[in-house]
């Protein structure tokens, strides 16, 4: 069948679900300012748990980068713990330093960081020679660069927020009372350095175990991600074969692109459009998928 036919039997929804949730309105608990973060699902993945009748023993996100989701959950108690699961070096060295680490070093440190383009190109000539040394220059080179984004060949912004250049997302204080909020409620959230497809095969028989899975956007024709992330190449083809054999709950959220209406379809899964903003506050659109959206199609409260 010609995949123009394949498309068009696809009862696709016309229109996203729902409002557009305003972020301004969803607690900020990541240091990060991170591409693609999902700061705007919050509500939704709130929902989700709530519609749960218990909450699950393990809340899993293979795929962490800012990790608001998983701060989200263990925040405001909606599982009984959390995974969270990231491979690239850099991201992964913030989380362990804050999870499992000297966490207070580095929010003392950033607290104490006299911002200037001298001074930060003269710290990001410093090779990082212990983990958080690493966790420091990636929490400098997300807050001053374009976007946030931590790939190779990103920039460093120059004019920014009303010509403030690399001090436009620097907020020391806040970020220092972020890291320390997130200190509280660590005893409560596990983290992997590692690849989030092997996490998802161990744990894949726990029907106690809930997954979120926000991967790389590499799929539809945009493949947003390869610019955005230094590790974003996945076969989303096995991603969806090995999520259609989890024994527990998940949700997925990717590009809403036909490519992957058509892998849902495929597999058997519930696909739903909703609308979002990007950091640059244009609307737009992406889709949740998962095994039953009943509860997505509910109202937010």
């Amino acid at each position: 069948m010609a995949r123009t036919q394949q498309l068009a039997l696809l009862d696709e929804p016309a229109h996203a679900h729902g409002p557009i949730v305003n972020v301004a309105s969803v607690p900020q608990r990541s240091p990060f300012r991170y591409p693609g973060g999902k700061t705007w699902l919050a509500p939704r993945i709130r929902t989700w748990m709530v519609s749960r009748n218990t909450p699950p023993d393990e809340f899993v996100e293979p795929f962490a980068g800012g990790g608001i989701v998983s701060l989200t959950v263990a925040f405001e108690q909606l599982a009984n713990h959390v995974t969270m699961v990231e491979l690239d070096e850099c991201v992964a060295a913030v989380w362990q330093v804050i999870l499992d680490g000297d966490a207070q070093q580095l929010a003392e440190r950033i607290a104490a960081f006299n911002m200037t383009p001298d001074t930060l190109d003269a710290e990001l000539k410093v090779k990082p020679n212990t983990r958080q040394q690493l966790a420091f220059q990636t929490i400098l080179r997300n807050r001053v660069n374009h976007g946030g984004i931590l790939a190779p060949g990103s920039g460093k912004l120059k004019l920014g927020e009303n010509g403030k250049g690399v001090l436009s997302r620097w907020y020391p204080a806040t970020l220092k009372r972020r890291i320390e909020d997130i200190m509280q409620v660590r005893d409560r959230i596990h983290f992997i350095a590692g690849d989030g497809f092997e996490v998802m095969r161990q744990m894949m028989h726990r029907q106690d175990a809930v997954f979120f899975i926000d991967p790389p956007y590499t799929a539809g024709e945009k493949r947003a991600g390869s610019r955005l992330y230094s590790h974003y190449e996945i076969d989303h083809e096995a991603l969806f074969r090995l999520t259609s054999e989890l024994a527990g709950d998940f949700l997925m959220t990717y590009d809403n692109a036909p490519e992957l209406h058509l892998l849902a379809h495929r597999y058997g899964f519930d696909a739903m459009i909703v609308a979002m903003k990007n950091t640059h506050h244009a609307e737009m659109t992406e889709l949740l998928i998962g095994r039953n959206l009943e509860w997505a199609r509910r109202p937010l409260p």
